[in-house]
């Protein structure tokens, strides 16, 4: 069973023989939090016929979700550097399984929203603690690199077993199995959780910078309802204009905050560091996009093609294979060979050109030929970047730093999605309702819209892509300074070992060289 064993200087990496083992039960854990933003979404329709909910209210079963979980993200990875991360992960586990029971018992619209909000509090505290115990259990650089293959794989593909998932479960059994499966994933991990992993506690447990908790929760809290509001009530909507503004100014004064505390819940440290940042960006890109094309590929398919849940789900399966495929050889053999940058930026060119493939889709398309070919090269881009962007974003962070690193992906990926969804879905309705303004005559006209709407999404992905790239030129290391970056964390690491003043003084000392 566990030890508990004190850190000097933060939570020590545990002395894992059962490292690998630990990287499973992790990966369950961040499986079960990625797909529940898309199992849901399926069961949707037979969830709204069950109890008996309007249309107008149906987007509050994601958004519930979306905005617990976005905003208490960068809380829940501050909680894990405060206590013992096993504890806040099996925390976070457990109560996302019960919040997941309570949503598919529902008798109630309010009911299930009030569930899936709890759902997103309880993935806050859960996604920063699994990918912190990640950071912690994995330092030698080979092994980092499988390890992050394996989660860059879930963090990517995730989503769209979500949607095969979804389907199979609402078409064969009921909607309420979408919630229900989530305590068969949290069964497994928190057994795992008790038997394998290490209690290690911090020396010293920091303060909880409280103003600026509140400030950057209620940011993030606008941004997210602010980007959620225009997809139904649109971008000139009061609400809308009010609360993206407002989470502007709130993260605005958080980053002021933050400069200014001795305790700061995001030390910007984390964030000014150019290669980290750089990540950061890539991994927010990346959610914009990613998130829109389950979005309108599973619309095309369904509405136009008539293909069932199970049968949409399914038609994702290249490019969860090619994700798999990608995510491992980058992390594991390209990236200490070529460095973040080159492969980021690949696969930002593979995203950006199977979105302008797919522009090219017309409602009598067929799906070998207008769409696997794209799948196929969204699955090795998107396996390009998330990978090694998730494993350049937390290497070299100081210990005590590795959860609100962590969280940090999470929201970026999180927001990025948000965004993606509402922002996306804005711009397919409105060049949708053009085009049928204009081109209002024929059977097939309201199938045409859609499509072409689909297709002005793709080309802004396609934009959003081509800026990601850029980004990565600019901002992601080479191979030469991914290993300086190597070398600083392994001198962090002896200097734990040594003493926790000396530790102190070399993590500020290697914070300043990586900047």
């Amino acid at each position: 069973m566990s030890s508990v064993t004190p850190a000097a200087g933060g939570q020590r990496p545990a002395a894992n023989d059962h490292r690998w083992l630990i990287l499973v039960i992790v990966a369950i854990a961040q499986l079960m939090v990625v797909l529940d933003a898309t199992v849901v979404n399926i069961a949707l329709p037979s969830a709204q016929h069950a109890l008996g909910f309007p249309n107008g209210d149906r987007q509050w079963v994601v958004t519930a979700y979306a905005l617990a979980f976005g905003s208490l993200l960068l809380l829940g990875g501050r909680l894990g550097d405060m206590f013992s991360r096993k504890r806040v992960f099996i925390i976070g586990l457990a109560g996302f399984a019960l919040s997941s029971a309570l949503g598919g018992a529902a008798q109630s619209f309010e009911m299930l929203v009030a569930a899936r909000a709890l759902q997103g509090v309880f993935g806050a505290i859960l996604a920063p603690s699994a990918l912190g115990t990640l950071v912690s259990t994995f330092r030698d650089p080979r092994e980092r690199g499988r390890a992050f293959g394996v989660f860059g794989s879930v963090a990517g593909g995730g989503g769209a077993v979500g949607l095969i998932l979804g389907g199979v479960l609402t078409q064969y059994f009921s909607w309420r199995w979408t919630l229900y499966v989530n305590l068969v994933f949290a069964a497994i991990a928190i057994t795992g959780a008790l038997v394998y992993m290490q209690t290690n506690l911090p020396d010293s447990r920091p303060r909880m910078d409280w103003a600026g908790t509140v400030l950057a929760s209620a940011g993030l809290f606008a941004l997210v309802f602010g980007f959620s509001h225009a997809e139904t009530a649109g971008w000139t909507a009061a609400l809308t204009i009010g609360s993206l503004i407002a989470g502007v100014v709130l993260l605005a004064a958080f980053a002021f905050a933050e400069s200014r505390v001795s305790h700061p819940l995001l030390p910007l440290r984390v964030v000014l560091d150019r290669a980290r940042g750089g990540s950061y960006i890539s991994v927010g890109l990346t959610g914009i996009a990613i998130f829109g094309v389950f979005l309108f590929l599973t619309y095309y398919l369904q509405l136009i093609k008539g293909y069932s849940p199970v049968t949409s789900g399914l038609a994702f399966l290249p490019m969860i294979a090619c994700i798999l495929l990608s995510s491992n050889t980058s992390s594991i053999v390209l990236l200490p060979r070529v460095g973040p940058r080159a492969l980021i930026v690949t696969g930002m060119l593979l995203g950006g050109g199977s979105m302008t493939y797919l522009t090219q889709l017309t409602v009598t398309s067929s799906y070998a030929v207008s769409i696997v070919p794209a799948l196929v090269a969204m699955g090795l881009g998107f396996g390009m970047i998330f990978a090694p962007a998730i494993n350049t974003a937390t290497s070299g962070v100081a210990q005590r730093d590795s959860g609100v690193a962590s969280a940090l992906v999470n929201t970026m990926q999180q927001v990025g999605g948000s965004i993606g969804t509402a922002a996306l879905s804005t711009v397919a309705l409105t060049a949708t309702a053009a085009y049928l303004a204009a081109h209002h005559v024929g059977r097939l006209a309201p199938a045409t819209a859609a499509v072409h709407g689909f297709s002005v999404a793709f080309t802004v992905s396609a934009a959003l892509f081509s800026l990601g790239a850029l980004v990565a030129v600019l901002l992601l290391p080479s191979r030469r300074r991914l290993q300086e970056l190597r070398d600083v964390a392994a001198a962090d690491a002896a200097a734990v070992a040594l003493s926790p003043a000396l530790a102190d003084a070399m993590a500020t000392s290697s914070a300043d060289a990586r900047r």
